[in-house]
């Protein structure tokens, strides 16, 4: 195996080896690399590592348009294993269309980023093999009429990491753990586990576990199952434990989750004790009422793009905290390295599963794309369970009204339903375009304990208002929100200004203009009881398609000057620096 090998990701089985060494990247503008042979790794190239965005550092300037255009990037590297067996080589994300092959021979195709996937393949000891792995995120048009659409720049590449581990006998994958709190101050933990038998007989395999923090220490056996060969049962067992060390905000204790096949198979985590529940229009957090409060954020490092280091992830904790941050928000779901530092930062997540579509958009309208967009939620439900900052799944970015009639809203209330079902600690959140609610709340809307809500009062309408009548307009918006979704819990989740330095300071996209225009949202959000959180848009600065100028606000502001391809409304310039309004917003949320 290769040296400096351990996994950005710390939770999963054991003995998994991150392939971070040295790649090769080559650029296929042609597509000809397959009738090359360049599946064979035969090609030379750039010397990269993995994660890796090909078009990183190409997200502003002259070639910007050609860049989010898209390739075809080729990756090739070498490894060894030390003992011949089966071998699984899994990939936590490639953009867009991604064929990978081993010492030549095709293993795995896949589409989508953000979601893992994995190929199998039979190794020899000691000798080099060769991994290819072929990224096609050419044509973001078709990604968009296919529902691939993206709010983000068009990263192409293996934009997470790669890892590769041996198979034994048997496998646990896909954990769940739920926390209810009893009266007696115990708390009842629910957990689940699959375990899968790779043998060519039917069997038992005894599968145990533990539940530890510091000297508190739950053993569990789980239920003895028959397991034919190769298919996959799924265990389950409850576990009470006194005097449970709960996660929160401020207190984020951590426990380590083992669950053992005897010496054939592990699984190891680190998750959280917390309950989540909807009392009346309140987020309740381990009994007690939550306010969340912080900014969204997008997996963008300047240079990079989406292919973050561990170094770009801690720099995100660090910018979240220095806001004062208890939540964020995502429209995709997160690498899994980065959730284990929000979970240990004590940082909540209001989490973007399945499609993610333009405002009042919805482009999963065949049959097809509708299963494709379940399986993507059911994915990243499977991946990411564990992580106790995640309080609630979002289904859908800014839906207009009660859904668009080409099946969103049917693909909403299956997927609300499904969800509560499956993972009932936590909430289901919907995002709704704030300028286009439903006069009255529909079927989509049944299952849906919380409503977010996008607000841009003041940015992209009323810009130039006086502050006072911005002020009412908020409230009166905020008030029509009450009444529509009477009995939902209401958060604000998205809400901005653009601020760079090419305008004067207190004009709109200025940094004063910003600052000034958040503090007012925040104090108006503060003192109503009925919103229970707010998020701003956005804590960084982040790519996104050349197309994007400004949006409507060149309408109010036509002599506005705006950065192409860049949104702007971070309280965190590109390149990391912070603006001003980050300690206006900073002493806003908190009161001050």
């Amino acid at each position: 195996m290769p040296a400096a090998s351990l996994p950005m990701i710390d939770g999963g089985p054991p003995g998994r080896v991150a392939l971070n060494g040295a790649w090769v990247l080559r650029s296929d503008p042609n597509s000809h690399g397959t009738l090359k042979g360049w599946q064979t790794g035969n090609f030379a190239g750039s010397n990269v590592t993995v994660p890796n965005a090909a078009n990183g550092g190409r997200v502003t300037g002259p070639k910007q348009k050609k860049s989010f255009a898209g390739t075809t990037a080729w990756y090739r590297t070498a490894f060894t294993v030390p003992e011949a067996g089966r071998y699984e080589i899994r990939m936590e994300s490639v953009n867009h269309k991604a064929t990978v092959w081993v010492d030549g021979k095709a293993v795995a195709h896949h589409t989508g980023e953000y979601l893992p996937f994995e190929a199998h393949a039979t190794l020899a000891p000691d000798v080099p093999h060769t991994l290819v792995i072929r990224a096609d995120y050419r044509d973001p048009m078709e990604m968009k009429r296919t529902a691939w659409h993206r709010t983000w720049f068009n990263f192409g590449g293996v934009n997470r990491e790669v890892t590769v581990r041996k198979l034994t006998e048997s496998d646990l994958t896909t954990p769940t753990i739920r926390t209810r709190l009893q009266s007696n101050g115990h708390a009842l933990v629910d957990l689940s586990v699959h375990v899968t038998n790779r043998l060519a007989e039917e069997r038992e395999i005894p599968v145990s576990g533990s539940l530890q923090n510091g000297d508190q220490k739950i053993e569990f056996d789980l239920p003895k199952v028959s397991v034919p060969p190769n298919q996959t049962r799924v265990l389950k067992t409850r576990v009470d434990v006194a005097s449970p060390r709960l996660w929160a905000p401020g207190s984020p204790n951590l426990y380590e989750l083992q669950f053992n096949a005897g010496s054939e198979s592990a699984y190891r985590l680190k998750t959280g004790l917390r309950e989540v529940k909807k009392v009346g229009t309140r987020i309740v957090l381990n009994g007690k009422p939550i306010i969340l409060r912080g900014a969204s954020i997008h997996e963008d490092a300047m240079g990079r793009g989406d292919a973050l280091t561990s170094a770009d992830m801690d720099q995100t904790i660090r910018e979240l905290q220095a806001l004062g941050a208890n939540a964020t928000r995502a429209q995709h779901p997160l690498n899994p390295a980065l959730m284990e530092r929000l979970d240990a930062a004590g940082i909540m997540v209001w989490m973007g599963v399945g499609p993610v579509d333009a405002p009042g958009a919805w482009t999963s309208r065949t049959p097809a794309l509708v299963a494709q967009g379940k399986r993507r939620v059911r994915t990243s439900l499977f991946q990411l369970q564990t992580h106790p900052s995640i309080i609630v799944w979002n289904l859908a970015n800014e839906v207009a009204g009660n859904g668009r009639k080409e099946g969103q809203s049917k693909y909403i209330d299956e997927m609300a339903r499904e969800l509560k079902r499956r993972d009932p600690g936590r909430l289901v959140g919907l995002d709704v375009w704030g300028i286009h609610p439903p006069k009255t709340m529909g079927p989509m809307y049944r299952y849906i304990d919380a409503i977010g809500d996008t607000n841009y009062i003041g940015w992209y309408e009323r810009t130039l208002d006086p502050r006072p009548s911005v002020g009412q307009a908020i409230r009166d918006h905020v008030k029509k929100f009450e009444r529509i979704f009477a009995g939902k819990i209401l958060v604000i989740t998205e809400f901005g200004a653009e601020a760079n330095d090419l305008n004067a300071t207190n004009i709109p996209g200025g940094f004063a203009f910003q600052a000034s225009l958040l503090k007012l949202h925040v104090d108006i959000y503060r003192a109503n009881p009925r919103v229970s959180g707010m998020l701003v848009w956005n804590l960084r600065d982040f790519g996104v398609t050349p197309a994007f100028y400004g949006g409507s606000i060149r309408r109010q502001v036509p002599d506005i000057k705006i950065v192409r391809g860049l949104n702007q409304k971070g309280l965190f310039t590109y390149d990391g620096k912070p603006k001003p309004s980050l300690a206006v917003v900073r002493d806003a949320l908190a009161g001050k």
